[in-house]
């Protein structure tokens, strides 16, 4: 991919402002000059108040609560941007909404992430750069590049700081079937065993657990999926893994703290000792407690963005040293740049 743009742009709209001013943080750049309000019938208005004329733009935007007004402050940002004549526009999703209704579960379903993939789209954006999708598959609902982030080595590198030198007292439980992959990986990244838990769910939003395959006794658990919505799922397996399987400690790490309905009152009554969060969500102040502990993305969709503008650009794991790198990118347009790593994060431009 070529760099199309004379600069570099970051905006924001209402849904996430803090990770968005991470991001230029980390890039070296101001965050971008717009307004994303609502008249009077609740209508949305976006006004920005700088040129993007033959700029690479990025919308900053997670499809969370209120989905609906998030949504459509991200179309009208892309759709202000392509008729501003921007160079080209990424949406910048830190969590992509809808993405739970990606196939027919049963006769006359939607598949609402398709929807929403369709009128990214046809808004105007000619990339998308989000993190840890609910299916894979999403991916291939966009006919635009999508750059896929895992939050997971975030999470990961937390829990071994926790760990320290006792992995052995340590164990990663998948609270359902589906996240058994999810699981799986994290549990190689910080050196513990697996477990899974067998749930059936009745309806939406409710879940039973039924059965716990593997030996969590005297150990230390560690809950691991993609969301917390209502906190069903988490809150159960917590407490079927202390009652039933005989775990001592329960941590739960997730990217996504969607945080709905009873789930801040089922979190704080539950066995969970402590949960690991990703700032994709903002965590109000009313839902803020002591167990949650919110980790930073900007650093890795600073990086990401980085590498966007220049293929070339070789990082493995972001690092602070390496903002001064980043930063010289993004000064130079990233054309004909030449990097040489040497050995401890040392670099020559």
């Amino acid at each position: 991919m070529n760099f199309h743009g004379k600069d570099i742009k970051i905006f924001s709209g209402n849904s996430n402002v803090d990770v968005a001013q991470g991001i230029a943080g980390c890039l070296g750049l101001p965050l971008g000059k717009s307004d994303c309000t609502q008249f009077s019938d609740g209508e949305i208005a976006v006004s920005l108040h700088e040129s993007v004329r033959g700029s690479d733009c990025f919308i900053v935007q997670s499809t969370c609560t209120p989905v609906n007004d998030n949504l459509m402050e991200m179309l009208i940002m892309i759709d202000a941007m392509k008729r501003a004549s921007a160079a080209r526009i990424t949406a910048v999703m830190p969590y992509f909404g809808y993405a739970r209704q990606d196939r027919k579960a049963k006769a006359r379903d939607p598949i609402s992430a398709k929807l929403c993939a369709d009128i990214i789209t046809t808004a105007g954006a000619d990339r998308v750069l989000t993190m840890d999708l609910h299916a894979n598959q999403i991916q291939g609902f966009f006919n635009i590049p999508v750059d896929h982030l895992h939050g997971a080595q975030l999470l990961a590198d937390h829990m071994k700081t926790k760990i320290g030198g006792n992995a052995d007292d340590f164990i990663v439980v998948s609270p359902d079937l589906g996240s058994v992959t999810r699981s799986r990986n994290f549990a190689s990244r910080i050196g513990t065993s697996l477990a899974i838990i067998d749930k059936r769910r009745p309806k939406a939003n409710v879940c039973e657990v039924m059965n716990i395959i593997g030996d969590a006794k005297g150990k230390k658990v560690i809950l691991v999926d993609d969301m917390i919505d209502t906190a069903g799922t988490l809150c159960n397996a917590a407490n079927a893994i202390v009652e039933k399987g005989g775990a001592t400690e329960v941590y739960a790490c997730a990217t996504h703290a969607v945080l709905s309905g009873p789930a801040i009152e089922r979190i704080q009554n539950s066995a969970i000792k402590e949960v690991i969060l990703l700032d994709t969500i903002p965590v109000p102040e009313e839902k803020m407690i002591d167990k949650f502990t919110v980790l930073p993305t900007a650093p890795v969709f600073a990086e990401a963005i980085a590498r966007a503008l220049h293929p070339r650009f070789r990082l493995i794991l972001f690092r602070a040293e390496c903002s001064v790198l980043i930063q010289a990118l993004v000064a130079r347009k990233c054309r004909n740049l030449k990097i040489t790593f040497l050995e401890n994060n040392v670099f020559l431009i």
